[in-house]
């Protein structure tokens, strides 16, 4: 009897359509899995090359420096870094054009950074969506397969003069692992999906701050009246 009821035993011996969505299921779980540990990777280099750059802002070095080692590491740096070399280059050319109003030298750095701030987060939030779909949608593909196969016990046994436990237990077996795999499928992502919703926030916050700090030593530098653009 036990071995009749073996995971491996149920998922062989139940119908086509129970099969198709365990199959499916477990494909969903994979890509999943892949996403969760991808975006792990990713979120972590995020936090260390702005938690990098930030340092680097703070420590007495010049923006003209700064911005220079932005430039040429646009391709490789952190979303913070490549905000402030949107800002800082938006901010030159508008001075190069002989502007002098501080309201048109702010409001242009400040889209410039917003701009680049959203594209950095449609970036930084890439998976999310499908992490919150495979935890949504997983449990219901999982209990359609448990009441196709139910439907598919059910209708084996009405040919029987006599049904028992024995008799029934299999079949509900069969079609309860679709839901088991579903829920597999469900928890980590529902989880992984929490957890990297909050990590974004943080990083979210975390870069609207420095938009605004940054704004400030530029507005500072054009109420002063600043020799060079990029002068601190």
């Amino acid at each position: 009897m036990n071995q009749d009821l073996s995971i491996i035993h149920l998922v062989l011996n139940a119908s086509a359509v129970v099969q198709a969505v365990m199959l499916l299921l477990m494909i969903v779980s994979i890509s999943s899995w892949a996403a969760i540990f991808r975006k792990l990777f990713a979120l972590k280099k995020v936090k260390n090359h702005n938690e990098n750059f930030e340092r680097e802002f703070w420590s007495g070095s010049s923006l003209n420096d700064l911005f220079s080692v932005a430039t040429k590491n646009a391709a490789n740096g952190g979303p913070m870094e490549r905000i402030f070399a949107s800002g800082m280059r938006e901010f030159q050319k508008l001075r190069e054009r002989r502007i002098t109003d501080s309201g048109t030298l702010m409001d242009g750095a400040r889209r410039a950074m917003r701009a680049s701030f959203q594209r950095e987060m449609d970036v930084i939030e890439t998976n999310l969506s499908f992490l919150a779909s495979v935890g949504s949608v997983s449990p219901f593909v999982g209990l359609f397969g448990t009441i196709w196969g139910i439907m598919h016990a059910f209708n084996g046994l009405a040919s029987l003069q006599q049904v028992t436990l024995a008799t029934v237990a299999p079949g509900i077996a069969e079609a309860l692992v679709a839901t088991a795999i579903g829920l597999f499928a469900a928890i980590p992502a529902v989880v992984a999906y929490n957890r990297f919703a909050r990590d974004i926030d943080r990083i979210a916050s975390q870069q609207e701050t420095f938009i605004e700090e940054f704004s400030n030593i530029l507005q500072r530098n054009v109420g002063a009246q600043a020799a060079s653009p990029t002068g601190r």
